[in-house]
Order: structure tokens, then C-alpha cells, then sequence
């Protein structure tokens, strides 16, 4: 075989070998596309199941926002107007409680594609909101929820007023959400708002004990 021969076909060696390297790698970065392609459809599918709620869970965000809202909204009262130290204290726990919980809230409502605010016929379904029946604020359907007016009477009180009207209020306040907590755990089907339900439920029902007996010494 001649030198010249023997120089085409080494030549035509690297070019194939050139060729079949660029081809293998086309192949693992059409693999490795598909790949990030599959993991990155798993969140999505993901998010798309937290989000998924019937009718109950987002009756229940969208009213205990505001709930929860007018007790953070009492809270801040009474740093200025309390002059129980325990009251106070609970007060301060209250808010610090409630806060996150009303983010939480709307964070679900957006994720579900529902609106923050609450509708205008906004009466929970297996709830008791006739005014005036078992507790002094009953307002508007929703249980617990004291009138504009008792809010003004509560900023203008202080000292032991303000104590006493505080504990009142808030014990009822607080039953409101623990009956609100409670049609969520029976009705609802979104598992995270069921859980929420359930440490609203449990968390107030302990405070409400600790107002009764603040309540029982004034």
C-alpha cells in the first residue's frame, strides 16, 4: 500500500471518530434534557396537589382572616390600656400567634386562585351565627366577631375597664374561632388547612382557660 493511500485512510479514521464523539454527545445532552425536563414537572404536579381545596377550606381562610385580623387588633390594645401583666403577656402571645396564621391564610387563598376577601354571604355552613345566641359578639354571621361599636368601647377603656372588657371579649372571640376551627375539621379537605384548624382549636381553647381565670381575679 502506497503512502498516500495509507494517509487518506488514517484521515478518514479521525473523521469518523470525530463524528461518532459529537454524536454521543448530542445523545447525553438530549438525555440529560429530557431528564431536568421530568424532575423539573414533578414540583408543579406537587404544588398543584397542596393547592387542591373543596369549598369548607377556603370558607374557612377566608373568614378567619378577618377573625383573626379584629383579635390582633385587640392585642394591640392593650400594651397601652392593660393594666394586668398576664393580660398583657397573652395579649402580646395572641398577636404573635395570629400574625403568621393571617399570612399563611392568604398565601392558600392566592394558591387556590380564591379572593382574600371575604364575600358578602359569608354564613359557614354547620355554624350557629344568630346574634346574641351564647355569646356577646356575634357579628355579621360570623361568630365571635365583636361590633364596631364594642371595638370603640374597648380603645376608650384602660386600666382594670380594660381588663375586664379585654378577658370578656376575647373569651368569646376566641369560642367564635374554636367553633369555626372545629366545622373546618369536620367539612374541610385540604389537609394543611384541617391542620391549622385543629392548632387554632386546640391553641385557644388553653387560652381561653388562661383568660377565665385572669377574668375570675379582677
Amino acid at each position: 500500500m502506497t503512502p498516500t493511500i495509507l494517509r487518506r485512510a488514517a484521515l478518514a479514521g479521525v473523521a469518523l471518530s470525530a463524528l461518532l464523539t459529537v454524536a454521543a454527545c448530542g445523545g447525553a445532552d438530549d438525555a440529560g434534557g429530557m431528564t431536568h425536563d421530568a424532575g423539573s414537572a414533578t414540583p408543579s404536579a406537587s404544588s398543584s396537589a397542596t393547592a387542591t381545596a373543596n369549598d369548607a377550606d377556603v370558607m374557612f381562610a377566608q373568614m378567619m382572616i378577618p377573625h383573626h385580623q379584629q383579635a390582633v387588633a385587640m392585642a394591640d390594645l392593650a400594651p397601652t390600656r392593660a393594666s394586668d401583666s398576664e393580660l398583657k403577656n397573652l395579649a402580646a402571645r395572641i398577636k404573635a400567634a395570629q400574625d403568621p396564621e393571617i399570612t399563611t391564610m392568604k398565601g392558600w387563598l392566592t394558591a387556590w386562585g380564591k379572593p382574600t376577601d371575604l364575600p358578602s354571604d359569608h354564613s359557614m355552613p354547620g355554624m350557629s351565627a344568630t346574634p346574641g345566641h351564647g355569646m356577646p359578639g356575634m357579628d355579621a354571621g360570623m361568630p365571635g366577631m365583636m361590633s364596631e361599636q364594642q371595638m370603640k368601647d374597648l380603645a376608650a377603656a384602660k386600666g382594670p375597664a380594660f381588663d375586664k372588657m379585654f378577658a370578656e371579649m376575647m373569651i368569646a372571640h376566641h369560642k367564635g374561632a374554636i367553633d369555626m376551627a372545629r366545622t373546618e375539621q369536620a367539612d374541610g379537605s385540604n389537609p394543611e388547612a384541617k391542620a391549622l384548624a385543629a392548632k387554632i382549636a386546640a391553641d385557644q381553647a388553653t387560652e381561653v382557660q388562661t383568660l377565665q381565670k385572669i377574668l375570675d381575679r379582677l
